[in-house]
């Protein structure tokens, strides 16, 4: 997909979602609850997002940039004799 054609369906997917909050306070209470149910499912992943990546950033680097070389595993090989 090119990115004129990622770009006009996120214009689209925009579109669609600020015509569906402007139909939100005229909806039904069910139609109301399963938008705030998906909302908050879309909100949940971002922020799980979020938190797995800066788990995985953190573990292989410090707060400065550079290398936690404290937590590599270190292969031990049986002594020749």
């Amino acid at each position: 997909m090119s990115s004129e054609g990622f770009l006009k369906e996120m214009q689209t997917i925009g579109e669609k979602f600020l015509l569906k909050l402007q139909k939100l306070p005229k909806a039904d209470p069910v139609e109301i609850v399963s938008f705030c149910v998906v909302l908050l499912f879309i909100v949940t992943v971002l922020v799980l997002m979020v938190i797995a990546c800066s788990c995985c950033c953190y573990s292989c680097c410090s707060c400065d940039g550079r290398p936690d070389h404290r937590r590599r595993k270190i292969q031990v090989r049986p002594i020749a004799h």
